[in-house]
Parts: C-alpha cells; sequence; structure tokens
C-alpha cells in the first residue's frame, strides 16, 4: 500500500515569486497567512514601502493607511496610489 499524502520530502516548494495581490486585512479574500509570514517586500515607484495594506502588481496600484484615521469599525482608513508595483520575498 502506498500513501499518497505528501511528506516532507515529496512537498511542492513555495514558489519564489509572491501573487499578483495580496492583503494584510485576514477579513480580505485575498489574505494568505503564510506568504504573509514569509515576508513580502513591496517597492513602490522605484522606494521600499513597509506600511503597505493591500497590493496589486497587475493593476498597478497599493493601498496604505491614511494617518490614523479610523473608519466606524475600527479599521484604517486607506487610499489607493497608481504606480509601478514590484514585489518579492525578503527570505
Amino acid at each position: 500500500m502506498t500513501d499518497t499524502q505528501d511528506t516532507p520530502e515529496t512537498a511542492i516548494p513555495p514558489s519564489d515569486t509572491p501573487p499578483d495581490r495580496l492583503s494584510v486585512n485576514p477579513r480580505s479574500e485575498f489574505h494568505d497567512w503564510e506568504l504573509l509570514r514569509r515576508g513580502v517586500g513591496i517597492r513602490f515607484n522605484g522606494a521600499e514601502r513597509t506600511n503597505v495594506e493591500e497590493y496589486c502588481i497587475s493593476e498597478g496600484w497599493i493601498r496604505v493607511a491614511a494617518g490614523k484615521s479610523l473608519d466606524r469599525k475600527g479599521n484604517p482608513l486607506t487610499i489607493k496610489l497608481s504606480g509601478s508595483v514590484e514585489a518579492w520575498y525578503k527570505s
């Protein structure tokens, strides 16, 4: 009898390219804790950004918090900035 479950030796290694779209908000459909835990770096218009809430490479935008403002549910208000977006894994 053969075991069909993935073992550490046969597991597929993670891709070296981050997804096209990713969000840090756990309620978003684009949230992926395993990828975020790996560490994703974002370069927007040539400058590295550390305050990105969500990004989309193909559409060319990022969402960043607008100061310390919160919405009525306690989430940070975000603004959408358009430009060139690059993403990479930090580790």
